[in-house]
């Protein structure tokens, strides 16, 4: 498997997302390693970047995903770029786990 693209916190997990905004669908894809040796969890949106509409389908898509409320994952950086960290609270093992199981 690729490196991850995401850490353990306290309170959950640090997820690195690349984000393509007005996609044919909704998916989360694999993990890719950029030049600098960073890896981020490609992601794919049909919103366009417009008044935050893909940030919005981009936390309901890895909400889904995970199995955790909306209100549970949150944008800490990346708010006007492709590259956006995600901050997700819950159990970090068991996020850790649906994570692995989704991009295996």
């Amino acid at each position: 498997m690729a490196a991850r693209a995401w850490t353990q916190t306290a309170s959950g997990l640090r997820l690195r997302v690349r984000l393509t905004p007005r996609a044919g669908r909704d998916a989360l894809g694999g993990i890719r390693t950029d030049e600098t040796g960073r890896s981020r969890l490609l992601a794919k949106v049909a919103s366009p970047p417009v008044g935050g509409a893909a940030n919005t389908a981009l936390i309901k898509l890895v909400a889904k995903a995970l199995g955790v409320p909306k209100s549970s994952v949150a944008l800490v950086s990346g708010d006007a770029a492709r590259v956006k960290t995600l901050e997700i609270a819950g159990d970090p093992d068991a996020l850790e786990a649906r994570l692995k199981a989704l991009i295996a």
